[in-house]
C-alpha cells in the first residue's frame, strides 16, 4: 500500500517541477532583457535540472533496493 501511495506521491511531485522548470524557460526567453542576462538564468536553471535528474534517479534506485531488500538483487 505504502509503495503505491509513494509512487503516486513522487510522480506527483516531479511533474510540477517538470512544469515548473519549463514555466522558467517560457519567462526567460520571453521576459528577461539582455542575451547574457538570458544566459546566466539558463546556467542556473541547468544545475536545477541536473538536481533534479538526479532526484529522479536516486528516487527510482531507493525504490528499487527496497524492492529487493538486500538479497543481492535476488527474490526469495
Amino acid at each position: 500500500m505504502f509503495g503505491k501511495v509513494k509512487k503516486v506521491f513522487f510522480t506527483g511531485v516531479f511533474g510540477i517541477l517538470y512544469v515548473a522548470f519549463l514555466a522558467q524557460i517560457v519567462y526567460i526567453l520571453g521576459f528577461v532583457k539582455g542575451f547574457d542576462v538570458k544566459l546566466g538564468y539558463f546556467a542556473l536553471i541547468s544545475f536545477e535540472w541536473l538536481a533534479l535528474i538526479a532526484a529522479r534517479y536516486l528516487s527510482k534506485r531507493s525504490s528499487t533496493g527496497a524492492q529487493y531488500n538486500g538479497y543481492n538483487g535476488r527474490r526469495r
